[in-house]
């Protein structure tokens, strides 16, 4: 194949060429002849390639733009809702049958309801409406089990501990899609080696640029109690946009205004200026090495337009009655849509920690990399990248690669070498490594 524009294979040294004998155990690739990688395979090995990228990290490049759709925005919700599901649903699959069973709840709909919002406190014309879908075992030995009951049931709870304002009760109505799984798919559930459902890949980066961050840690801290007790005006339907050009970076925030708490327009405005005030110095506090900083809140507002120009919401959130939400459309496994980064498209949340590897390679990879920029030294930034071939095991993928970015003067034969046993050391533990995923110990979004 072509090598990469901005990066190098791994140069293997000349007497492991020689023996045609990986210098790692492992598959590798080199540079063999013009335009052209060579593979050496092992037998019952992994196949990992490290590749020696020489272009720019996300953080040297002249342009950034960063993402966050936070707690309460909808596709959040409905990512948040379907994995609260599927980890329940595990649990109950557990203790029921000693096992997890099929599913994959990767397909939610948030259907926006209706509302009135007006200062003082709106109404609820008409309820949010979640369907979730897609796929679960439902019976177990002739034994019936309550798939739409345990999904409703952990939903419900996740609205009440994250949405302050919005009583699943009375503001939601839930609609079932849940199907039996295909006899296939269900069938690599009693196998003796669980393989993969699909032939897909996820891919994981590390560390994370300092806009990326940036835009990470605020929205947690505008969503975390103590700002809520600052603030309780402000709802949880947060979402930040960063853009970076060179040492500036713009901060657009969108966030809802809970109406309860606002007088008047004129307190609206006031009470936003307060919010932006507080969140321009929490942002200075931690002495960021932007040369200019700029804070946008609320940008469509307009105090010509009365209660129009506002954001104003009942419940804390647009889904009451303004935007709709699907799974799969926010951020990825790393809480941020990045754009320029490499990225799977692969909905995480909801998927089976089992067999879907839309999930798992997706949060291994993320953790893989993070340990290999942690472990290894003389480390820029690192991507990692796991394919699966369907019916394989997980544990064995098609290919794992990190793509890594090594500082100046850095001998790249080490830091690659250490890299590859970081690769064949998380693959080997992939058994407890999917014991935590079932249990929600990995974030989704």
């Amino acid at each position: 194949m072509n090598k990469p524009p901005g990066s190098a294979a791994f140069r293997v040294p000349a007497a492991s060429v020689a023996n045609e004998t990986p210098v790692f155990g492992i598959t590798i690739f080199r540079r063999s002849d013009p335009g052209k990688f060579r593979t050496i395979r092992r037998e019952n090995m992994q196949n990992i390639c490290i590749e020696k990228n020489e272009g720019p990290t996300a953080g040297e490049r002249q342009i950034e733009l960063v993402e966050r759709k936070g707690t309460g925005h909808p596709d959040t919700i409905c990512d948040s809702v379907m994995e609260a599901a599927c980890v329940s649903l595990c649990r109950q699959y557990l203790d029921k049958t000693g096992r997890i069973l099929h599913h994959n709840l990767d397909k939610g709909l948030l259907v926006a309801g209706r509302t009135a919002p007006k200062p003082g406190g709106g109404e609820t014309i008409e309820r949010m409406r979640i369907i979730t879908g897609d796929r679960a075992t439902m019976s177990w030995n002739g034994i019936p089990l309550p798939v739409d009951e345990i999904v409703e049931t952990a939903a419900k709870a996740w609205i009440r501990n994250h949405l302050r304002f919005v009583d699943p009760e009375r503001h939601v109505v839930f609609q079932h899609e849940i199907r039996s799984g295909s006899a296939e798919l269900s069938d690599l559930f009693s196998r003796a080696t669980i393989g993969a459902n699909d032939t897909s890949a996820g891919v994981g980066y590390a560390p994370l640029s300092e806009t990326e961050s940036t835009v990470l840690e605020t929205e947690r801290y505008l969503n975390s109690p103590g700002f809520k007790q600052l603030f309780p005006e402000t709802g949880e339907d947060i979402k930040i946009m960063g853009f970076r050009n060179g040492g500036r970076l713009d901060l657009t925030v969108a966030m809802a205004f809970v109406d309860r708490f606002i007088a008047d327009g004129a307190d609206y405005f006031k009470k936003k200026q307060a919010v932006a005030e507080h969140l321009e110095a929490w942002l200075q506090s931690g002495k960021p090495s932007f040369d200019t900083l700029d804070l946008q809140i609320n940008a469509l507002d307009d105090p010509e337009r009365g209660e129009g120009g506002i954001y104003l919401t009942v419940l804390g959130t647009s889904a009451e009655g303004a935007d709709g939400g699907e799974v799969g459309r926010g951020n990825r496994v790393n809480g941020l849509i990045a754009f320029g980064r490499p990225s799977s498209l692969e909905a995480a949340a909801g998927k089976n920690p089992v067999s879907h590897v839309g999930k798992i390679y997706n949060c291994l990879a993320l953790k893989t990399a993070e340990r290999i920029y942690r472990e290894v030294p003389g480390i820029k930034e690192t991507v990692v990248f796991f394919c699966s071939r369907i019916g394989s095991p997980v544990d064995r993928p098609l290919v794992a690669s990190a793509r890594i970015t090594a500082e100046p003067g850095k001998a790249f034969g080490p830091i690659g070498r250490a890299a590859s046993a970081i690769i064949e050391s998380e693959l080997n533990g992939m058994a407890g490594f999917l014991d935590r995923l079932a249990l929600g110990c990995f974030p989704v979004c």
